[in-house]
């Protein structure tokens, strides 16, 4: 642990990190932009280098606006880079450390070989239902690990992923199951939100009418009475059951597709967002790791749901191509209690922490002395994402949460990008209240 018990320099109304910080980041020093400036494909093939290839591109970048591709002629499953490439050395080291909203309810735990063994048998799952390489596939399910296991079984064997938001309407599914063209449908019997149970089969039944679904697969997540349609609905647990938990990896080209997400709609109709293999796992793996400055020892939580491209990205494939330890989290941050959120980051010890201003602004609401019982003292990096934080905001964050020790790296991105676009680099800053930094 560094950085304990030292605060962050301040100079003016800026704030830098401390000597130990830097010399244990990543990145310390602005020479990594003048490299990348320099030459920003050789800097990117570089980073790419550092993941495993089924086959080595002939040309990094090739643009013809407005056409773009990156790693031409590069083979890459994601997986291969999420699992099979962390069992060498971190086949027993805890990847997933799920939090139920139920405070009766245990915590689940996956290893990188736990998730590589339940991603291939979903995987070989999929195929025996027809799913082939370049298919669509909807997931509409809470945040449980089935969620995870679901895109990368996807992944697996070179099919689509579209996930859809578990809070959203049967209408907004339908429209995206319909847009995508998806065959199959992943979805739960129901969840739990701020304390209440939500039949999720029965939005999910209303969605997929009209649509090219074929199959439905359900998991049994809360034992809800559910409707069960014959020849359609099928049981996540029944399928997996003796299902082999051996699949070779399907060969990827760097521009085929990965994942379809669609943006919010908050300015017209929602639009899909392609995100092709290669381009996409170099970007969330460098910005996971510089961003947050993530090292083999960290606990790592983004409370975004897997509906948007901050879970897709830091909830997910990210942390994964990191090696990372990191949490999903079932329900509402604030319940049964506003210090839940607390409560997880001292159970886990958490060391990153990565949150919406609307969420740090609700936490504000409830006052300091709330929280003071918890120690927080795990803490070493926040962020902050989804939306412009103001001063106040973000002063109550660091001083509060991070007790003025944390860098705060405040990020823009957007769906449409993938991965982060603009903040400051942890080890280097500066940090400055409301403001982003500068083009990562």
């Amino acid at each position: 642990m560094v950085n304990k018990d030292r605060k962050l320099i301040k100079k003016n109304n800026l704030y830098y990190p401390t000597k130990d910080f830097q010399k244990k980041s990543w990145v310390n020093n602005n020479s990594v932009y003048k490299t990348a400036n320099k030459d920003p494909v050789k800097f990117w093939e570089k980073l790419a280098n550092e993941l495993l290839w089924q086959k080595k591109w002939g040309k990094a970048f090739e643009h013809n606006p407005p056409y773009f591709k990156w790693f031409v002629d590069g083979k890459i499953n994601i997986t291969e880079n999420c699992l099979d490439k962390n069992l060498k050395k971190n086949k027993d080291k805890i990847a997933i450390i799920w939090e139920p909203e139920p405070l009766e309810e245990k915590e689940r735990r996956f290893t990188y070989y736990d998730l590589y063994l339940e991603v291939n048998k979903f995987a070989n799952t999929l195929k025996k239902l027809g799913v082939k390489k370049s298919d669509r596939v909807g997931i509409y399910l809470p945040m449980i690990p089935e969620m995870i296991i679901s895109m990368l079984a996807c992944a697996r064997i070179g099919a689509v992923h579209t996930v859809v938001f578990s809070a959203f309407s049967p209408t907004a599914l339908r429209a995206r199951l319909l847009d995508s063209e998806a065959k199959i449908l992943i979805t739960a019997d129901g969840y739990f939100r701020n304390g209440s149970l939500i039949n999720l089969k029965n939005n999910a039944d209303e969605g997929a009418k009209n649509t090219k679904i074929e199959k439905t697969i359900v998991v049994k997540r809360a034992s809800n009475p559910i409707n069960w349609h014959e020849g359609i609905d099928l049981w996540w647990h029944e399928l997996i059951k003796g299902e082999s938990d051996k699949c070779d990896s399907e060969i990827i080209d760097s521009e085929d597709p990965l994942f379809i997400l669609y943006t919010s709609g908050s300015t017209g109709k929602p639009k899909g967002c392609l995100h092709t293999t290669g381009g996409y796992a170099v970007q969330a793996q460098a910005t996971t790791r510089w961003i947050f400055d993530l090292h083999d020892e960290d606990i790592f939580w983004s409370t975004a749901d897997m509906g948007w491209i901050t879970g897709h990205t830091y909830s997910c494939y990210g942390p994964l191509l990191c090696g990372a330890t990191f949490i999903i989290f079932e329900g509402l941050l604030i319940w049964p209690q506003p210090n839940r959120w607390c409560d997880i980051i001292d159970k886990y010890g958490v060391t990153t922490f990565y949150t919406a201003p609307t969420a740090i602004r609700m936490f504000e609401k409830y006052g300091a002395d709330l929280f003071k019982k918890h120690k927080l003292d795990t803490l070493q990096l926040l962020g902050s994402v989804g939306e412009p934080i103001d001063e106040a905001a973000w002063q109550w964050y660091f001083k509060e949460v991070g007790k003025e020790k944390c860098p705060i790296v405040d990020t823009w991105w957007q769906t449409e990008t993938g991965g982060i676009l603009i903040t400051s680099l942890p080890g280097i800053g500066p940090f400055k209240p409301a403001f982003t930094g500068i083009p990562f």
